[in-house]
């Protein structure tokens, strides 16, 4: 609200220490962080990546109690995945997931 009401700048520092971002990076380390992040989602089952962004999105507007169901429905749900078992014998594996959807 003060940023909107004043105009002030501020840092990235600054807005990583509000919450505001994630992270920060210095300009010339920028493309080396969007890819350790992009690596990171990419290396992840699709079918939960998907699934995650539709939800998040879904539950911003709902009240919290109702965002907490819907939650657990859709955590639910999306175990009945075939990727989810796919990463579990991985884990115990100790190997890298091979999702079976991209």
């Amino acid at each position: 609200m003060e940023m909107l009401l004043t105009g002030d700048f501020i840092s990235a520092e600054t807005a990583l220490d509000w919450g505001l971002v994630n992270r920060v990076a210095e300009d010339a380390e920028l493309d080396v962080a969007v890819a350790a992040l992009t690596d990171k989602i990419c290396a992840k089952s699709a079918v939960a990546v998907r699934t995650g962004k539709a939800m998040f999105s879904r539950q911003l507007a709902m009240p919290l109690e109702e965002a907490y169901a819907f939650a657990g429905e859709t955590m639910a749900c999306n175990m009945l995945a075939e990727d989810v078992a796919e990463g579990i014998d991985a884990f115990i594996a100790k190997r890298h997931p091979e999702w079976k959807h991209r």
